[in-house]
Protein backbone atom coordinates (compact mmCIF):
# COMPACT_ATOMS: atom_id res chain seq x y z
CA UNK A 1 0.00 0.00 0.00
CA UNK A 2 1.52 3.31 -1.05
CA UNK A 3 0.51 6.49 0.74
CA UNK A 4 2.28 9.86 0.53
CA UNK A 5 2.48 10.01 4.33
CA UNK A 6 4.07 6.56 4.69
CA UNK A 7 7.51 6.80 6.25
CA UNK A 8 10.50 5.74 4.16
CA UNK A 9 13.20 3.47 5.50
CA UNK A 10 16.45 5.33 6.01
CA UNK A 11 19.04 3.27 7.91
CA UNK A 12 21.37 5.31 10.08
CA UNK A 13 23.98 2.69 10.93
CA UNK A 14 26.71 2.23 8.27
CA UNK A 15 26.37 -1.54 8.41
CA UNK A 16 22.61 -1.35 7.80
CA UNK A 17 23.17 1.15 4.97
CA UNK A 18 25.64 -1.25 3.33
CA UNK A 19 23.21 -4.18 3.70
CA UNK A 20 20.20 -2.19 2.49
CA UNK A 21 22.05 -1.07 -0.64
CA UNK A 22 23.00 -4.63 -1.58
CA UNK A 23 20.14 -6.72 -0.18
CA UNK A 24 17.20 -4.54 0.92
CA UNK A 25 15.82 -7.01 3.43
CA UNK A 26 15.63 -4.41 6.27
CA UNK A 27 13.62 -2.13 3.99
CA UNK A 28 11.34 -5.01 3.01
CA UNK A 29 10.61 -5.88 6.65
CA UNK A 30 10.13 -2.22 7.55
CA UNK A 31 7.65 -1.69 4.71
CA UNK A 32 5.82 -4.99 5.42
CA UNK A 33 5.32 -4.92 9.19
CA UNK A 34 6.92 -1.69 10.40
CA UNK A 35 6.14 2.01 10.51
CA UNK A 36 6.35 2.08 6.73
CA UNK A 37 3.08 0.16 6.45
CA UNK A 38 0.07 2.32 7.42
CA UNK A 39 -2.94 0.29 8.59
CA UNK A 40 -6.55 1.39 9.24
CA UNK A 41 -6.81 2.55 12.83
CA UNK A 42 -10.08 0.73 13.58
CA UNK A 43 -9.09 -2.92 13.09
CA UNK A 44 -10.59 -5.18 15.76
CA UNK A 45 -9.42 -8.54 17.10
CA UNK A 46 -11.05 -10.42 14.22
CA UNK A 47 -8.14 -9.14 12.14
CA UNK A 48 -5.66 -11.05 14.33
CA UNK A 49 -6.39 -14.38 12.70
CA UNK A 50 -4.20 -13.79 9.65
CA UNK A 51 -1.12 -13.43 11.87
CA UNK A 52 -2.21 -16.43 13.94
CA UNK A 53 -2.56 -18.50 10.76
CA UNK A 54 0.99 -17.54 9.78
CA UNK A 55 2.22 -18.58 13.22
CA UNK A 56 0.45 -21.94 12.89
CA UNK A 57 2.07 -22.53 9.50
CA UNK A 58 5.54 -21.91 10.92
CA UNK A 59 4.73 -24.15 13.89
CA UNK A 60 3.61 -26.96 11.56
CA UNK A 61 6.71 -26.70 9.38
CA UNK A 62 9.10 -26.79 12.36
CA UNK A 63 7.41 -29.67 14.17
CA UNK A 64 6.88 -31.53 10.89
CA UNK A 65 10.56 -31.37 9.95
CA UNK A 66 11.53 -32.72 13.39
CA UNK A 67 8.99 -35.55 13.18
CA UNK A 68 10.17 -36.48 9.66
CA UNK A 69 13.61 -37.24 11.13
CA UNK A 70 12.16 -40.15 13.10
CA UNK A 71 9.24 -41.32 10.95
CA UNK A 72 9.43 -44.43 8.77
CA UNK A 73 7.51 -44.06 5.51
CA UNK A 74 6.78 -47.76 5.07
CA UNK A 75 3.60 -49.66 5.91
CA UNK A 76 5.62 -52.24 7.87
CA UNK A 77 7.06 -49.68 10.28
CA UNK A 78 4.91 -46.51 9.98
CA UNK A 79 2.68 -47.26 12.97
CA UNK A 80 5.59 -48.50 15.08
CA UNK A 81 7.73 -45.49 14.19
CA UNK A 82 4.89 -43.21 15.30
CA UNK A 83 4.77 -45.02 18.64
CA UNK A 84 8.57 -44.85 18.79
CA UNK A 85 8.33 -41.06 18.47
CA UNK A 86 5.77 -40.98 21.27
CA UNK A 87 7.65 -43.28 23.66
CA UNK A 88 11.39 -43.24 22.92
CA UNK A 89 12.36 -39.96 21.24
CA UNK A 90 13.21 -37.16 23.65
CA UNK A 91 10.23 -34.78 23.68
CA UNK A 92 8.80 -36.76 20.78
CA UNK A 93 5.38 -36.95 22.40
CA UNK A 94 5.26 -33.16 22.59
CA UNK A 95 6.37 -32.75 18.98
CA UNK A 96 3.72 -35.14 17.72
CA UNK A 97 0.95 -33.66 19.86
CA UNK A 98 2.06 -30.14 18.90
CA UNK A 99 1.89 -31.09 15.21
CA UNK A 100 -1.47 -32.88 15.44
CA UNK A 101 -3.13 -30.18 17.53
CA UNK A 102 -1.35 -27.51 15.51
CA UNK A 103 -3.24 -28.72 12.45
CA UNK A 104 -6.53 -28.28 14.30
CA UNK A 105 -5.46 -24.86 15.55
CA UNK A 106 -4.48 -23.89 11.99
CA UNK A 107 -7.95 -24.78 10.70
CA UNK A 108 -9.68 -23.00 13.59
CA UNK A 109 -7.96 -19.68 12.89
CA UNK A 110 -8.34 -20.06 9.11
CA UNK A 111 -12.07 -20.78 9.41
CA UNK A 112 -12.45 -17.68 11.60
CA UNK A 113 -10.32 -15.72 9.13
CA UNK A 114 -12.56 -16.80 6.24
CA UNK A 115 -15.81 -16.04 8.03
CA UNK A 116 -14.46 -12.64 9.04
CA UNK A 117 -13.92 -12.10 5.31
CA UNK A 118 -17.52 -13.13 4.62
CA UNK A 119 -18.84 -10.70 7.22
CA UNK A 120 -16.71 -7.67 6.39
CA UNK A 121 -16.73 -8.19 2.62
CA UNK A 122 -12.97 -8.61 2.36
CA UNK A 123 -13.44 -10.31 -1.03
CA UNK A 124 -14.76 -7.21 -2.78
CA UNK A 125 -12.84 -5.09 -5.30
CA UNK A 126 -10.02 -4.22 -5.36
CA UNK A 127 -9.09 -7.17 -3.13
CA UNK A 128 -10.34 -10.07 -5.25
CA UNK A 129 -6.85 -11.51 -5.75
CA UNK A 130 -6.23 -11.56 -2.00
CA UNK A 131 -9.42 -13.58 -1.57
CA UNK A 132 -8.69 -15.98 -4.45
CA UNK A 133 -5.22 -16.72 -3.09
CA UNK A 134 -6.72 -17.24 0.37
CA UNK A 135 -9.18 -19.85 -0.94
CA UNK A 136 -6.30 -21.53 -2.77
CA UNK A 137 -4.38 -21.71 0.52
CA UNK A 138 -7.40 -23.34 2.16
CA UNK A 139 -7.59 -26.01 -0.56
CA UNK A 140 -3.86 -26.72 -0.20
CA UNK A 141 -4.32 -26.97 3.57
CA UNK A 142 -7.07 -29.56 3.15
CA UNK A 143 -4.94 -31.67 0.81
CA UNK A 144 -1.96 -31.44 3.17
CA UNK A 145 -4.04 -32.32 6.23
CA UNK A 146 -5.58 -35.33 4.51
CA UNK A 147 -2.19 -36.72 3.52
CA UNK A 148 -0.84 -36.10 7.02
CA UNK A 149 -3.76 -37.96 8.58
CA UNK A 150 -2.77 -41.06 6.61
CA UNK A 151 0.82 -41.16 7.89
CA UNK A 152 0.29 -42.74 11.37
CA UNK A 153 -1.15 -45.74 9.49
CA UNK A 154 -3.78 -46.50 12.09
CA UNK A 155 -7.26 -47.79 11.38
CA UNK A 156 -8.77 -44.39 10.67
CA UNK A 157 -5.73 -43.39 8.59
CA UNK A 158 -6.06 -46.44 6.33
CA UNK A 159 -9.81 -46.30 5.91
CA UNK A 160 -9.81 -42.54 5.53
CA UNK A 161 -7.40 -42.95 2.61
CA UNK A 162 -9.64 -45.67 1.17
CA UNK A 163 -12.79 -43.54 1.40
CA UNK A 164 -11.35 -40.21 0.25
CA UNK A 165 -9.44 -41.59 -2.73
CA UNK A 166 -12.51 -43.70 -3.52
CA UNK A 167 -14.42 -40.46 -4.16
CA UNK A 168 -12.46 -40.01 -7.38
CA UNK A 169 -13.77 -43.39 -8.49
CA UNK A 170 -17.22 -41.80 -8.81
CA UNK A 171 -16.05 -39.71 -11.79
CA UNK A 172 -17.32 -41.35 -14.99
CA UNK A 173 -14.78 -43.03 -17.31
CA UNK A 174 -11.60 -41.59 -15.77
CA UNK A 175 -12.45 -41.98 -12.06
CA UNK A 176 -10.98 -45.39 -11.38
CA UNK A 177 -7.72 -44.77 -13.30
CA UNK A 178 -7.26 -41.55 -11.31
CA UNK A 179 -7.88 -43.41 -8.06
CA UNK A 180 -5.36 -46.13 -8.97
CA UNK A 181 -2.85 -43.46 -10.01
CA UNK A 182 -3.24 -41.64 -6.67
CA UNK A 183 -2.80 -44.83 -4.67
CA UNK A 184 -0.16 -46.43 -6.87
CA UNK A 185 -2.29 -49.57 -6.82
CA UNK A 186 -5.78 -50.86 -6.18
CA UNK A 187 -5.87 -50.14 -2.42
CA UNK A 188 -3.91 -48.05 0.10
CA UNK A 189 -0.54 -49.70 0.57
CA UNK A 190 3.15 -48.88 0.66
CA UNK A 191 3.08 -46.93 -2.62
CA UNK A 192 0.24 -44.71 -1.38
CA UNK A 193 1.93 -44.11 1.98
CA UNK A 194 5.20 -43.09 0.31
CA UNK A 195 3.42 -40.71 -2.04
CA UNK A 196 1.42 -39.09 0.75
CA UNK A 197 4.51 -38.81 2.96
CA UNK A 198 6.51 -37.11 0.23
CA UNK A 199 3.71 -34.72 -0.71
CA UNK A 200 2.82 -33.98 2.91
CA UNK A 201 6.41 -32.86 3.49
CA UNK A 202 6.42 -30.72 0.31
CA UNK A 203 3.00 -29.06 0.52
CA UNK A 204 3.64 -26.77 3.54
CA UNK A 205 6.41 -25.07 1.60
CA UNK A 206 4.03 -24.62 -1.35
CA UNK A 207 1.52 -23.12 1.08
CA UNK A 208 4.23 -20.79 2.41
CA UNK A 209 4.89 -19.62 -1.16
CA UNK A 210 1.20 -18.87 -1.76
CA UNK A 211 1.04 -17.11 1.63
CA UNK A 212 3.83 -14.78 0.45
CA UNK A 213 1.76 -13.99 -2.65
CA UNK A 214 -1.30 -13.50 -0.40
CA UNK A 215 0.56 -10.95 1.75
CA UNK A 216 2.04 -9.27 -1.31
CA UNK A 217 -1.44 -8.89 -2.81
CA UNK A 218 -2.67 -7.49 0.52
CA UNK A 219 -0.03 -4.76 0.55
CA UNK A 220 -1.12 -3.38 -2.83
CA UNK A 221 -4.64 -2.12 -1.90
CA UNK A 222 -4.01 -2.34 1.86
CA UNK A 223 -6.09 -3.89 4.61
CA UNK A 224 -9.84 -3.58 4.72
CA UNK A 225 -11.51 -2.63 8.01
CA UNK A 226 -14.80 -3.17 9.90
CA UNK A 227 -16.49 -0.17 8.24
CA UNK A 228 -15.46 -1.14 4.70
CA UNK A 229 -14.61 2.53 4.05
CA UNK A 230 -11.35 3.10 2.21
CA UNK A 231 -8.50 5.08 3.76
CA UNK A 232 -8.78 8.78 2.85
CA UNK A 233 -6.37 10.71 5.05
CA UNK A 234 -3.34 10.12 7.24
CA UNK A 235 -5.56 10.33 10.34
CA UNK A 236 -7.35 7.15 9.16
CA UNK A 237 -4.20 5.06 9.64
CA UNK A 238 -1.60 4.17 12.22
CA UNK A 239 1.77 2.44 11.65
CA UNK A 240 1.59 -1.34 11.82
CA UNK A 241 4.40 -1.23 14.38
CA UNK A 242 4.03 -0.72 17.30
CA UNK A 243 0.22 -0.54 17.33
CA UNK A 244 -0.73 -3.79 15.63
CA UNK A 245 2.36 -5.74 16.55
CA UNK A 246 1.29 -5.17 20.16
CA UNK A 247 -2.32 -6.08 19.40
CA UNK A 248 -1.30 -9.19 17.47
CA UNK A 249 1.09 -10.08 20.28
CA UNK A 250 -1.76 -10.01 22.78
CA UNK A 251 -3.90 -12.15 20.47
CA UNK A 252 -1.02 -14.59 20.06
CA UNK A 253 -0.69 -14.82 23.84
CA UNK A 254 -4.38 -15.71 24.23
CA UNK A 255 -4.08 -18.24 21.41
CA UNK A 256 -1.04 -19.89 23.01
CA UNK A 257 -2.81 -20.19 26.36
CA UNK A 258 -5.67 -22.12 24.75
CA UNK A 259 -3.35 -24.13 22.48
CA UNK A 260 -1.01 -25.14 25.32
CA UNK A 261 -3.94 -26.05 27.57
CA UNK A 262 -5.13 -28.54 24.93
CA UNK A 263 -1.58 -29.68 24.11
CA UNK A 264 -0.65 -30.56 27.70
CA UNK A 265 -4.00 -31.49 29.27
CA UNK A 266 -6.21 -32.85 26.46
CA UNK A 267 -3.94 -33.72 23.51
CA UNK A 268 -6.21 -36.45 22.15
CA UNK A 269 -9.45 -34.49 22.49
CA UNK A 270 -9.69 -33.76 18.75
CA UNK A 271 -8.36 -37.12 17.54
CA UNK A 272 -10.03 -40.49 17.01
CA UNK A 273 -9.22 -43.46 19.31
CA UNK A 274 -9.34 -45.94 16.39
CA UNK A 275 -6.17 -44.38 15.03
CA UNK A 276 -4.26 -45.96 17.92
CA UNK A 277 -5.08 -49.34 16.39
CA UNK A 278 -2.72 -50.52 13.59
CA UNK A 279 -4.21 -50.40 10.10
CA UNK A 280 -6.11 -53.57 9.23
CA UNK A 281 -7.51 -53.85 5.67
CA UNK A 282 -9.63 -56.83 6.78
CA UNK A 283 -11.52 -54.98 9.55
CA UNK A 284 -13.66 -51.98 8.70
CA UNK A 285 -14.25 -49.52 11.60
CA UNK A 286 -17.85 -49.20 12.74
CA UNK A 287 -17.90 -45.48 12.02
CA UNK A 288 -15.44 -43.98 9.54
CA UNK A 289 -15.03 -40.23 9.97
CA UNK A 290 -12.35 -37.79 8.80
CA UNK A 291 -10.75 -35.20 11.05
CA UNK A 292 -13.19 -32.64 12.47
CA UNK A 293 -12.17 -29.84 10.07
CA UNK A 294 -13.49 -31.91 7.13
CA UNK A 295 -16.86 -32.61 8.74
CA UNK A 296 -19.02 -29.93 7.01
CA UNK A 297 -17.87 -31.06 3.57
CA UNK A 298 -18.18 -34.73 4.54
CA UNK A 299 -21.77 -34.00 5.61
CA UNK A 300 -22.48 -32.43 2.21
CA UNK A 301 -21.02 -35.52 0.52
CA UNK A 302 -23.30 -37.84 2.52
CA UNK A 303 -26.37 -35.66 2.01
CA UNK A 304 -26.91 -37.21 -1.43
CA UNK A 305 -28.56 -40.59 -0.93
CA UNK A 306 -30.58 -41.16 -4.12
CA UNK A 307 -29.65 -41.33 -7.80
CA UNK A 308 -31.10 -38.65 -10.07
CA UNK A 309 -31.67 -39.58 -13.72
CA UNK A 310 -28.25 -40.63 -15.04
CA UNK A 311 -26.34 -39.13 -12.09
CA UNK A 312 -25.50 -41.54 -9.26
CA UNK A 313 -25.78 -40.22 -5.72
CA UNK A 314 -22.07 -40.70 -5.08
CA UNK A 315 -21.09 -38.55 -8.06
CA UNK A 316 -23.50 -35.77 -7.04
CA UNK A 317 -22.14 -35.88 -3.50
CA UNK A 318 -18.55 -35.58 -4.73
CA UNK A 319 -19.41 -32.67 -7.03
CA UNK A 320 -21.33 -30.93 -4.25
CA UNK A 321 -18.48 -31.42 -1.77
CA UNK A 322 -15.93 -29.77 -4.05
CA UNK A 323 -18.42 -27.12 -5.17
CA UNK A 324 -18.96 -26.12 -1.54
CA UNK A 325 -15.45 -24.62 -1.56
CA UNK A 326 -15.21 -23.67 -5.23
CA UNK A 327 -18.25 -21.39 -4.88
CA UNK A 328 -16.09 -19.15 -2.68
CA UNK A 329 -13.97 -18.31 -5.73
CA UNK A 330 -16.98 -16.62 -7.34
CA UNK A 331 -18.13 -14.69 -4.26
CA UNK A 332 -16.55 -11.37 -5.36
CA UNK A 333 -18.83 -11.42 -8.39
CA UNK A 334 -21.91 -12.94 -6.75
CA UNK A 335 -22.09 -10.17 -4.14
CA UNK A 336 -22.79 -6.98 -6.08
CA UNK A 337 -23.45 -4.70 -3.11
CA UNK A 338 -21.32 -1.51 -3.15
CA UNK A 339 -21.11 -1.73 0.67
CA UNK A 340 -18.54 -4.11 2.08
CA UNK A 341 -19.19 -4.48 5.78
CA UNK A 342 -22.23 -6.37 7.06
CA UNK A 343 -22.36 -3.83 9.90
CA UNK A 344 -24.08 -1.51 7.40
CA UNK A 345 -26.07 -4.19 5.57
CA UNK A 346 -28.98 -5.09 7.87
CA UNK A 347 -30.61 -7.70 5.62
CA UNK A 348 -27.34 -9.46 4.73
CA UNK A 349 -26.37 -9.47 8.41
CA UNK A 350 -29.55 -11.39 9.32
CA UNK A 351 -28.91 -14.05 6.68
CA UNK A 352 -25.29 -14.32 7.83
CA UNK A 353 -25.96 -14.79 11.57
CA UNK A 354 -29.26 -16.68 11.34
CA UNK A 355 -28.69 -18.60 8.09
CA UNK A 356 -25.09 -19.26 7.11
CA UNK A 357 -23.63 -19.69 10.59
CA UNK A 358 -26.34 -22.12 11.85
CA UNK A 359 -26.16 -24.14 8.62
CA UNK A 360 -22.39 -24.49 8.98
CA UNK A 361 -22.72 -25.54 12.63
CA UNK A 362 -25.27 -28.18 11.63
CA UNK A 363 -22.92 -29.46 8.90
CA UNK A 364 -20.03 -29.61 11.37
CA UNK A 365 -22.14 -31.65 13.77
CA UNK A 366 -23.67 -33.97 11.18
CA UNK A 367 -20.34 -34.62 9.48
CA UNK A 368 -19.06 -36.30 12.64
CA UNK A 369 -22.32 -38.13 13.36
CA UNK A 370 -23.31 -41.56 12.01
CA UNK A 371 -24.76 -41.74 8.49
CA UNK A 372 -28.28 -42.31 9.83
CA UNK A 373 -31.42 -40.34 10.54
CA UNK A 374 -31.99 -37.64 11.61
CA UNK A 375 -28.43 -36.59 10.73
CA UNK A 376 -28.79 -37.29 7.00
CA UNK A 377 -31.94 -35.19 6.75
CA UNK A 378 -30.33 -32.36 8.75
CA UNK A 379 -27.32 -32.52 6.42
CA UNK A 380 -29.59 -32.25 3.40
CA UNK A 381 -31.43 -29.21 4.79
CA UNK A 382 -28.20 -27.49 5.85
CA UNK A 383 -26.54 -28.24 2.49
CA UNK A 384 -29.55 -26.84 0.66
CA UNK A 385 -29.36 -23.60 2.59
CA UNK A 386 -25.56 -23.41 2.27
CA UNK A 387 -25.68 -23.40 -1.54
CA UNK A 388 -28.79 -21.22 -1.62
CA UNK A 389 -27.01 -18.65 0.54
CA UNK A 390 -24.15 -18.13 -1.89
CA UNK A 391 -25.90 -18.74 -5.20
CA UNK A 392 -29.34 -17.21 -4.57
CA UNK A 393 -29.59 -15.18 -1.35
CA UNK A 394 -26.34 -13.20 -1.63
CA UNK A 395 -26.96 -12.01 -5.25
CA UNK A 396 -30.60 -11.11 -4.53
CA UNK A 397 -29.92 -9.40 -1.21
CA UNK A 398 -27.04 -7.41 -2.67
CA UNK A 399 -29.40 -6.10 -5.36
CA UNK A 400 -32.47 -5.22 -3.28
CA UNK A 401 -31.29 -4.25 0.22
CA UNK A 402 -30.94 -0.66 1.34
CA UNK A 403 -27.70 -0.30 3.31
CA UNK A 404 -27.34 1.95 6.33
CA UNK A 405 -25.42 5.24 5.88
CA UNK A 406 -21.66 4.79 5.93
CA UNK A 407 -19.35 7.02 7.97
CA UNK A 408 -17.51 9.59 5.90
CA UNK A 409 -14.15 8.23 6.96
CA UNK A 410 -12.50 5.71 9.26
CA UNK A 411 -11.66 8.54 11.66
CA UNK A 412 -15.36 9.45 11.85
CA UNK A 413 -16.25 5.87 12.75
CA UNK A 414 -13.70 5.88 15.59
CA UNK A 415 -14.00 9.41 17.00
CA UNK A 416 -17.34 10.55 15.62
CA UNK A 417 -17.74 13.58 13.40
CA UNK A 418 -17.06 16.02 16.26
CA UNK A 419 -13.86 14.24 17.21
CA UNK A 420 -12.70 14.19 13.61
CA UNK A 421 -13.19 17.95 13.29
CA UNK A 422 -11.34 18.57 16.53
Amino acid sequence: MSFPWAKEYKPSHPMMQWLDDRLPMPRLVYNAIGAGYPVPRNLNYFYNFGVLAGFCLVLQIITGVVLAMHYGGNTLVAFDSTEHIMRDVNWGWMMRYAHANGASAFFVVVYLHIFRGFYYGSYKAPREMIWLLGVTIFLLMMATAFMGYVLPWGQMSYWGAQVITGLFGAIPLVGEPIQHWLLGGFAPDNAALNRFYSLHFLMPFVIAGVVILHIWALHIPGSTNPTGVEVKTESDTVPFHPYYTAKDGFGLGVFLLIYCAILFFAPNMLGHPDNYIPANPMQTPAHIVPEWYFWPFYAILRAFTMDFLFFPAKLMGVLAMFSAILVWFFLPWLDKSPVRSANYRPLYKKFFWFGLIPSMLVLFYCGGAPAAEPYVMLSQLASLYYFAHFLIIVPIVSSIERPDPLPFSITDSVLGSDGAKA
